[in-house]
């Protein structure tokens, strides 16, 4: 009877054993983290460096595998930010780690980032260069055949850039030290007491081997004489909303791709961090006649006035579901994505204005169009990049009693950019920036190439950059 009582308990023991194994198999880890996945990136880390339960400082295997992926996401981005010279952002997110101090990994990666932002020496402003573009040539061919006879042609060959040329000179340099920044980098605003304001030069550190330049892109507007030019048609969004370009072939074939100015940019900082200085882009330059973007966002193009161009007409009539508030929706969208890439915008005036021969009345009529036209697309801007190349003055500081002057500072513009092909022309006035840009079109290239001029030679070798597929340049008037 003993015995048989004795095998009972055993058996009950045993039952209660394998009930408290089923019970632990289903219960969720001690350690659990909250509210995260292995997948959660390091933002999600920045904002929650607390998210870890402890116990003893261990964790379940479960939760060392998670804490790893994100550690290491947290620090390829830090190491991101610390290579495009955000020194300060890549400590700052390094520190958002619970226990960084103890690390020996992070502590290592903040040493780095510290030391090589005290190695960093300041940019002379004054002597930080500008270049520009106008759009790509996708198709060389089909942009300068016929010099002889079209005119268009032959303005194609002298202000425009091949991709091949483009691709050539943003990595040669690159390959030299250069770095992009934004023209807002260059100066400081500060308030006088009064009210007033002052602009000073401001400070860019960077590696002692490296060189800032400003980027700005012309006329980014696809204008209807670019058709069947070999020329991108617009920008568009791709389905990981970047932007990216479409293109359409001699035979109508429409294509979507790397085809101007802004995805290549746009791939090429991704690809090197240390191209930019702080995820900096270029300044989109916009006129507004043709819209913008390669989108017909002017109003023009709905009320058809009587005094209305051929090339719109034609486009009206290629396109009879045209709606005016379409298309500026679409291109806000895309403007709203490159503004988050990094660019910027400027005006270029609506109507592409020479500023030193038109009259104050017109420049104020044109200004009205771009505010009622442009503006509310790409949002306000500061700058004006001049068409033409022309300027409000000459060299040095403006003259304040000129009325085009006072008219434009009155409408908030503060920065003003010339074409003076100059390696560098930066000006400080009181409260205003002025700075010359150097074009790096088809006339310039083939001139330093062919060595009928000397004035890239710091920034490329153009023999090399040359696109084979270039013909001589003509002049535009015999």
């Amino acid at each position: 009877m003993k015995r048989k009582r004795e095998r009972c308990v055993m058996f009950l023991a045993f039952g209660m054993f394998v009930i408290l194994l089923a019970a632990l198999a289903r219960a969720k880890p001690v350690f659990e983290k909250k509210g995260s996945s292995p997948g959660q990136d390091s933002n999600s880390i920045a904002a929650n460096a607390d998210v870890f339960e402890k116990d003893g400082g261990k964790r379940t295997f479960e939760d060392t595998k998670t804490f790893g992926q994100q550690k290491t996401a947290l620090i390829a981005r830090a190491d991101r930010l610390a290579a495009s010279y955000d020194y300060d952002k890549a400590i700052d997110l390094i520190k958002t780690w619970e226990g960084y101090e103890e690390d020996l990994e992070l502590t290592e990666r903040l040493n780095t980032y510290q030391q090589t932002k005290a190695s960093c020496v300041p940019v002379k402003i004054e002597e930080v260069t500008h270049i520009f573009y106008h759009s790509l040539v996708v198709d060389p061919k089909r942009c300068f055949a016929n010099q002889e006879g079209d005119l268009q042609a032959r303005g194609n060959n002298q202000w425009m850039t091949t991709i091949t040329e483009f691709e050539k000179i943003t990595r040669e340099m690159y390959d030299r030290g250069y770095v992009m920044v934004s023209i807002h980098d260059l100066y400081e605003e500060t308030t006088n007491e009064d009210g007033t304001t002052e602009y000073t030069p401001a400070t860019i550190l960077l590696p002692p081997d490296k060189k800032a330049f400003v980027l700005s892109v012309d006329d980014l507007s696809y204008y209807h004489s670019y058709d069947n030019y070999g020329y991108a048609s617009k920008i568009v969004l791709d389905e990981d909303g970047k932007p990216t370009c479409e293109y359409i072939e001699e035979d109508g074939t429409v294509l979507q791709g790397d085809y101007d100015v802004v995805p290549l940019i746009d791939k090429f900082v991704e690809a090197h961090p240390d191209a930019s200085y702080q995820g900096a882009k270029g300044m989109i330059a916009l006129t507004g006649y043709n819209g913008i973007l390669g989108y017909r966002t002017d109003i023009s193009y709905q009320n058809v006035p009587d005094d209305m161009n051929r090339d719109k007409q034609m486009w009206l009539e290629e396109h009879p579901d045209f709606h005016l508030e379409t298309e500026r929706a679409k291109a806000k969208k895309v403007a709203d994505a490159m503004k988050a890439g990094g660019w910027e915008f400027a005006s270029h005036t609506w109507g592409h204005l020479n500023i030193g021969e038109v009259s104050l009345e017109r420049l104020q009529e044109d200004t009205r169009k771009w505010r009622e036209n442009v503006e509310p697309l790409v949002g306000p801007t500061d700058t004006i990049i001049f068409a033409h190349g022309q300027d409000l003055g000459g060299a040095g500081a403006y003259n304040e009693s000129n009325p085009k002057y006072q008219f434009l500072r009155e409408q908030g513009y503060n920065i003003f950019c010339n074409v003076d092909s100059k390696a560098y022309t930066t000006f400080f006035g009181k409260d205003y920036l002025r700075q010359g840009r150097r074009n790096l079109d088809g006339f310039r290239i083939y001139k330093n190439a062919t060595k009928q001029q000397d004035n890239l030679s710091d920034l490329f070798d153009a023999a090399y950059v040359l696109d084979p597929l270039r013909p001589p340049v003509w002049p535009l008037h015999e």
